[in-house]
């Protein structure tokens, strides 16, 4: 069968390799793909959310699958494209991918539906938004409403930074549309969990844990980014806390969505507080995390190929899906200035040695350019491996990272290191 993956970052990276691993596969385009991809897919130069594009190539190569990475595809209407001209597709359909696009409609559906969550309250004022972190104090959370690439969060320590949040969006257009509606969250303390399911409209299938790494400096300081490294399992993340999550978020938000006429089928991601209070939803995401993906999808043992075919034939309660035991650890290395401004076209280095040692590098923002791959994003590279314990795969991906080297490159020192603090 012959599949497009649309997007190019490390999580299209990730998943063009795992779907590469599928015997029922000939041939996969990427689109737009990086660096990386372009070694085991064919890329096409297309941006992920240029949907009659996109349809045109779908139906113009006669492709069997699509799936589509990112929030923006999704957002635009990619599925919702193919799927009326009778093409498989592997993502959820715009009314349900508003549960990431609309931060307001998915605090709206926790709340109708008794789904725990932080309190919050959406304005697109001034004036009564500080009135309200005023009222509720600090620590509190400001999010841009839209997408804004994992960036459109702002943990204020205190009343000035939030006000300072609310008019850099509201008013000094930061996060563009995304921003132009804001939502004022509770500050939720405790350790965040990343969950990925499967879902085929009634049932869900949650993968195997992980934990993200937000903030761009070791100790969790600095600006939120995309995700600065991942690792599986997550020790927090208990049996008894896999139940209650099972059977009172996920559960719950899939019977939700599918009563408000929005069946979602896909992968659906719950960003997970775990509080004193029991589990909070931070967040859903309408897609595979990025970099959570890179290593949830190192110990899928289940070709995924199987997997999708099960979700869209609405058979998911019908198949195994089975797991490696090892851990798994992905560190990101990102070029110097990130999350703000960064160089690019800089010479990547040692990347060979690196996977020599036995680990994986996924590209995420990569060109290929006189005989050299150069930088090409803010995220450039996540070194992934796969060890018995989170202390071995910790060792083995930063053995690695240290091999690889680029003007100005930067990586958090400490990705996994709360686990090993359990």
């Amino acid at each position: 069968m012959k599949v497009l993956v649309v997007g190019g970052g490390g999580r299209e990276h990730a998943l063009v390799w795992k779907i590469a691993q599928s015997p029922r596969v000939d041939k996969i385009y990427c689109a737009p793909g990086n660096a990386g991809i372009a070694t085991i897919a064919e890329c096409v130069s297309m941006a992920a959310d240029n949907v009659d594009g996109l349809k045109k190539f779908v139906n113009d190569n006669n492709i069997d699958l699509t799936v589509i990475g990112p929030e923006a595809a999704l957002a635009a209407g990619l599925a919702d494209a193919l799927m009326a001209g009778g093409r498989a597709v592997f993502g959820p359909a715009k009314a349900a991918a508003a549960i990431e696009s609309s931060k307001s409609f998915a605090k709206e559906l926790m709340r109708k539906y008794h789904i725990s969550t932080a309190e919050a309250e959406v304005f697109n004022k001034i004036e009564p938004a500080v009135a309200y972190i005023k009222e509720k104090g600090a620590p509190i959370v400001v999010k841009a409403d839209g997408l804004a690439a994992g960036k459109g969060v702002i943990i204020a320590k205190n009343e000035a930074e939030a006000i300072a949040a609310v008019e850099s969006m509201l008013e000094g257009n930061a996060f563009g549309d995304a921003g132009s509606q804001v939502l004022i969250e509770e500050y939720l303390e405790g350790e965040e969990v990343s969950i990925l399911a499967f879902c085929d409209g009634k049932t869900i299938v949650p993968m195997v844990s992980a934990q993200d790494h937000k903030r761009a400096f070791d100790g969790d300081q600095g600006p939120n980014t995309g995700g600065m490294g991942a690792y599986s399992p997550a020790p927090a993340y208990t049996p008894q806390v896999a139940a209650f999550v099972e059977q009172h978020i996920l559960q719950p938000t899939i019977k939700a969505m599918a009563a408000e006429g929005r069946p979602y089928q896909g992968v659906l991601y719950a960003g997970l507080m775990l509080t004193e209070n029991g589990p909070k939803v931070l967040e859903y995401n309408a897609r595979f995390g990025d970099p959570e993906t890179q290593p949830v999808l190192m110990r899928l043992k289940t070709d995924i190929i199987d997997i999708i075919e099960a979700i869209l034939d609405g058979k998911l309660d019908q198949i195994k899906i089975e797991w490696y035991d090892q851990a798994a650890v992905c560190v990101v290395i990102a070029a110097g200035g990130y999350p703000g401004s960064y160089r690019k076209g800089d010479v990547i280095s040692g990347i060979d040695d690196a996977e020599a040692a036995g680990v994986t590098v996924f590209h995420a923002g990569t060109k290929f350019k006189d005989g050299a791959f150069v930088s090409a994003g803010g995220r450039v590279l996540g070194v992934t491996a796969m060890a018995e314990s989170i202390a071995d795969a910790i060792t083995k991906a930063y053995a690695a990272v240290e091999k690889i080297s680029f003007s100005d490159c930067f990586s958090r020192s400490d990705i996994g290191a709360k686990a090993l603090n359990r």
